[in-house]
């Protein structure tokens, strides 16, 4: 295997495991739990969704990490990951789709991209998250990866001013060097939007935990339509880990 499967137990003694797929009906079980958060909890607009999973062109070329209940055989939490070997053979990076990826691309023989991200409403806590996230340092470390992107949303809902404050906010201390900047195809129209609305925003939690391991935010969101989401491209060093987090995850 890929990865070397890991063991947790939830406060509710719920046993749960972390491992790659390592066949076409796991990564079905992947996809269907993206259907099940991503269409028909948050109601995204899926185009290339398929008898009840979410499906698209990228899927073939990564690796799919997954986070399974061991008693109920059921998969709860899902990472995409697209290694860069594999990035060339489709032309690009999904994050490609949203963002001008330009001054990042002189990384792209040790960059890996990671998407996709969901877990089951029952399982969303501190347990399952981190089992995630150990699953994940451990594929970077096993393969010799040194950076990471990923698109991170927020919510629309409000019409997209939860969002433009909240980007103004995490850019006053996160936001990348120039030399690592990227631009939005479809820019979120923040001079149109609320931006001062600073108090008491709650971070999303994947943007929160990403910032608190080290990522940066290489610029303004982009805006999915499909998603009704604002995303912002992420980028993460490894040699930016915090150690607390690295020793937890990888027992540095």
């Amino acid at each position: 295997m890929l990865l070397q499967e890991t063991q947790t137990e939830l406060r509710n003694k719920r046993h749960i495991t972390v491992s790659i797929a390592q066949s076409a009906s796991e990564v079905c079980e992947a996809q269907r739990l993206r259907y099940q958060v991503f269409a028909e909890e948050m109601g995204a607009r899926l185009a290339s969704a398929e008898n009840g999973l979410d499906k698209d062109i990228f899927d073939p070329y990564c690796d799919h990490l997954l986070v399974r209940d061991s008693d109920s055989n059921e998969v709860v939490g899902t990472y995409r990951i697209l290694p860069p070997a594999q990035a060339k053979k489709i032309g690009g990076y999904y994050s490609h789709t949203e963002f001008d990826l330009t001054r990042l691309m002189h990384l792209s023989d040790r960059m890996v991209e990671i998407g996709r991200s969901c877990v089951h409403a029952d399982y969303r806590n501190g347990a399952t998250i981190g089992l995630l996230w150990s699953g994940l340092a451990k594929y970077m470390e096993t393969h010799n990866y040194e950076y990471l992107i990923g698109c991170a949303s927020i919510s629309m809902a409000d019409g997209g001013h939860i969002a433009a404050s909240l980007y103004h906010k995490l850019a006053e201390s996160h936001l990348s060097p120039i030399e690592w900047r990227t631009f939005p195809r479809c820019p979120l129209p923040l001079k149109a939007l609320e931006q001062s609305i600073r108090i008491n925003i709650p971070t999303p939690p994947l943007i929160k935990g990403y910032l608190r391991v080290g990522a940066y935010i290489c610029g303004e969101p982009a805006w999915d339509p499909d998603f009704n989401t604002a995303d912002l491209l992420v980028f993460m060093p490894m040699s930016r880990v915090n150690q607390r987090y690295a020793k937890h995850f990888l027992g540095k």
